[in-house]
């Protein structure tokens, strides 16, 4: 799947399924433009790409902050001109049950895993209409389909970025935009990592895989929907989580 002469942005690209999709994305041919919150990060993401002879740079991007995201937007025109891939990755969770998610909590996940991807896409989707043609591959979850215990705002979360991307798929066809979503079982990532160790026993124990996924294997699905052989493919969702979920 070549990206050449593309340009991608990918927020959550500091670590995890985002800086693997950044990976890719570079892998394929396009310049990849990083967003996030850890700055270091993100600068060191984006060097080691330059390194390995890709195309990568960064910019900070806080997709819960509408001025942050306004910045962030203006950055990537001014570097690149335009941009033709939005990759929506960022996103965080805990498993804590419900009735113990206080305010604060139940706005961060709600922010961060619906708003923030809704933010990204409002910023960029003019110039793409614009320019006719355009591709946007929301992260969602399995969790936003199937639901997960002790993940139940988190799920509510995903589970509407898939119904975003669902309408925003019907609005944009007619631009020649297309806009997908991939949906991850759980991952290797930092994130995991910090899940207490009888849950992840537990997740390891229902993938019928009997292992968690690697970010390069969501960051693929993201390609695939970022290329040219899903050009007649819009409004989907598919879940990468080795067999976990299974839904028609």
């Amino acid at each position: 799947m070549k990206l050449d002469d593309r340009i991608a942005i990918v927020t959550g690209a500091a670590s995890g399924i985002g800086l693997a999709t950044a990976q890719r994305l570079a892998e394929a041919g396009a310049t990849v433009m990083l967003g996030d919150i850890d700055d270091a990060r993100g600068e060191q993401a984006a060097a080691d790409l330059r390194a390995a002879g890709l195309r990568a740079d960064y910019a900070h991007c806080d997709v819960t902050s509408d001025a942050s995201v306004a910045a962030f937007r203006d950055a990537a025109l001014q570097r690149h001109g335009r941009v033709d891939i939005i990759a929506n990755v960022a996103g965080w969770g805990k498993i804590q049950p419900f009735l113990e998610n206080d305010d604060a909590f139940i706005a961060k996940v709600v922010e961060l895993n619906f708003m923030g991807p809704l933010r990204i896409v409002r910023a960029f989707l003019p110039q793409m209409i614009e320019r006719k043609q355009g591709k946007i591959v929301n992260v969602s979850s399995d969790a936003g389909r199937v639901g997960s215990l002790g993940e139940t705002v988190y799920s509510g979360a995903k589970g509407g970025v898939i119904a975003f991307t669902k309408g925003l798929a019907r609005e944009t066809a007619r631009h020649g935009i297309t806009a997908n979503c991939v949906c991850p079982g759980p991952t290797d990532t930092p994130l995991l990592q910090a899940v207490p160790e009888k849950h992840r026993e537990a997740f390891q124990r229902a993938i019928p895989m009997k292992r968690f996924a690697k970010p390069s294997e969501i960051a693929d699905a993201v390609v695939f929907f970022a290329s040219g052989r899903s050009d007649y493919i819009t409004g989907q969702v598919l879940s990468v989580s080795g067999g976990l979920s299974m839904v028609g």
